[in-house]
């Protein structure tokens, strides 16, 4: 005894309009689903009420075939409904934009007070790991002032080690200290006792002070400590 099985239905590409918002999409329906089914399916996509939903069938160019609100019972393909036409779904209960109008949505919101009172806020969560503005320390600006502060005393020529992370520590002579026009901050203006550096203590055409080619180098504060670093005498080397 053998059984058979009913081939599924073909699937028509159609596209979706409304005349109440700017809804657009393209959809897939069974060529066998009837015109009354398809308005339920529509009422998920749409919003409109099956009862009073009308639909108006166009052709790819845009123009009409007809209306498809008498033929609930019908199926897409008796309707003459082909792949790639449009299907536009028009309701007279629902205003035009009402679905798009989100003045009339209530907002959720929070007091000041509310806010601060929440354990498991942005601002709890940066509190309690010390982050950003509730982190330890002194603020950017009375740092910047300390390290001005620091090298007010420390007089040009006085000999340094710049050490930078991943890079060998480097001996070297102060000769410049204060803010530049190549960036913003205060910077270390450094000579260092090899043709370690970057220029010549040149930047972008102005001149903060004189050295070799490749032995001066701008620094942050932080870089920088302040000694008897005598210069290695390269003569006792050779």
């Amino acid at each position: 005894m053998s059984s058979s099985t009913a081939a599924p239905a073909a699937l028509l590409n159609i596209n979706v309009t409304t005349t109440f918002n700017s809804f657009v999409t393209e959809r897939r329906f069974a060529q066998d689903l009837t015109i009354k089914q398809l308005k339920h399916l529509l009422e998920g996509l749409t919003g409109a009420n099956p009862a009073s939903m009308e639909l108006t069938l166009f052709r790819k160019e845009g123009a009409l075939v007809g209306h498809l609100n008498k033929k609930d019972e019908v199926s897409l393909t008796c309707a003459g409904v082909e792949n790639g036409m449009t299907i536009e779904v028009s309701d007279a209960s629902i205003k035009v934009g009402e679905f798009e109008d989100t003045s009339k949505v209530k907002k959720f919101e929070l007091s000041e007070e509310e806010y601060a009172n929440r354990a498991e806020s942005l601002r709890a969560f940066k509190q309690r790991n010390k982050m950003g503005q509730f982190g330890d320390g002194d603020s950017t600006e009375e740092k910047k002032k300390e390290a001005r502060e620091r090298f007010e005393s420390i007089q040009l020529g006085t000999r340094c080690l710049v050490t930078v992370p991943g890079q060998p520590p480097k001996k070297g002579t102060l000769m410049y200290k204060g803010p530049t026009s190549f960036k913003p901050g205060f910077w270390i203006g450094v000579k260092y006792d090899e043709p370690l550096g970057k220029h010549d203590g040149s930047v972008e055409g102005k001149r903060y002070f004189e050295c070799g080619q490749k032995y001066g180098a701008f620094v942050k504060p932080e870089s920088v400590a302040f000694g008897d670093y005598p210069q290695d005498n390269l003569m006792d080397e050779m």
